[in-house]
């Protein structure tokens, strides 16, 4: 490792400085390098005198070892706000990270990108709304950006990785720790596929504080973003915050009046969130992005089953009354439904429509 980049590292590494401390230094003494070169008592009509000593001390070689070791592998990158591969759209926010840890595809960093966040607890439906959009703005070249966490996040990078533009999963933790463990393939497959990113050193737990850092980049690296499923509660709700902060779009699905999880989503919508049925209607209104044949259209087939499914979960019973049909005839025809991603099926034998 070059002493330029340890320079960078050693600083995001001191304890208590944080980002407006970080930003302070630079702005005042420049590169990382020339703050580790200034003397305490300067240093401390800048930042705290605990952190300026800290500072003074210079860094440890040692303490990079780890760092060092992990940019053996050719998939990981450090990028810092002097590198030229450092996301532009990361500039315009008001809090940008000194640098990024990156492990798979660094170029998808200065790709145009679409967020997709929603609830952890999510619906069949939802999770196969998130997917499907997700598919459909990834083929259409827009990088899908999310947070890694269970529900629609998963659902959002798996559809991205589908698609051209693929996808980048920014978590709250070092790279070198997979949070949540159960999503480790999905993990393994953004590394190698699309990308994994970072602010926070390796080594780093997944604390509660982090995450909603975490919601500014991954709001901050997108166009636009769209809210899926929430709850009033939702740390989804933040991200859309930030996204509407940082001047970014923001779109929301709508859901039954009845669901807790649509319940974050029509606050959106009521708050001027762009409501948003199909993939189009997103890429249409980033402007940059039009529809081709390539591209899978969202829409619901004109079946007449699906007239009688309605957009409530029902039961095979309920059905048979309302289309006439037999039960062989209607099994048959739910199946093809399934199959084709239009219809699924939910516990209890009931059937929903999730086109």
């Amino acid at each position: 490792m070059d002493a330029e980049l340890a320079s960078w590292i050693a600083l995001n590494q001191i304890p208590g400085l944080g980002n407006e401390g970080l930003r302070r230094l630079l702005q005042k003494f420049g590169d990382p390098a020339h703050v580790f070169a200034i003397p305490a008592h300067t240093l401390k009509q800048v930042v705290p005198p605990a952190v300026a000593e800290a500072i003074a001390q210079g860094w440890d070689e040692a303490a990079l070892e780890p760092v060092a070791n992990w940019l053996n592998d050719p998939q990981n990158n450090i990028v810092t706000l002097a590198d030229p591969d450092y996301p532009q759209a990361l500039l315009n926010i008001p809090d940008p990270p000194l640098l990024l840890y990156v492990k798979g595809r660094r170029e998808l960093l200065n790709q145009s990108a679409l967020a997709i966040v929603g609830s952890r607890n999510a619906t069949t439906q939802g999770l196969s709304n998130a997917e499907a959009f997700a598919q459909a703005a990834s083929a259409a070249g827009l990088c899908i950006v999310s947070g890694m966490a269970h529900g629609i996040d998963a659902a959002a990078h798996r559809g991205g990785l589908r698609g051209q533009g693929s996808s980048i999963g920014v978590v709250g933790t070092g790279l070198d720790k997979i949070y949540p463990a159960a999503n480790r393939e999905l993990a393994h497959q953004l590394a190698q596929e699309g990308a994994l990113i970072s602010e926070f050193s390796l080594g780093t737990p997944p604390l509660a504080a982090n995450f909603p850092r975490r919601n500014r980049i991954i709001s901050g690296l997108s166009l636009g973003c769209l809210v899926v499923e929430a709850s009033l509660q939702s740390g989804s709700l933040i991200t859309a915050r930030m996204a509407l902060e940082q001047g970014r779009e923001v779109f929301a699905i709508p859901g039954s009046i009845h669901a807790p999880q649509s319940k974050g989503c029509h606050h959106l919508i009521k708050q001027g969130a762009k409501l948003v049925e199909r993939a189009q209607d997103i890429l249409e209104e980033l402007g940059h992005f039009t529809t081709n044949p390539a591209i899978p259209v969202i829409v619901l087939e004109d079946r007449p089953l699906l007239a009688h499914l309605g957009f409530d979960p029902v039961d095979i019973d309920s059905l048979i009354q309302r289309s006439g049909l037999t039960i062989d005839a209607l099994s048959a025809i739910l199946l093809q439904l399934e199959l084709g991603g239009v219809v699924a099926t939910l516990p209890g034998g009931l059937y929903q429509r999730i086109g």
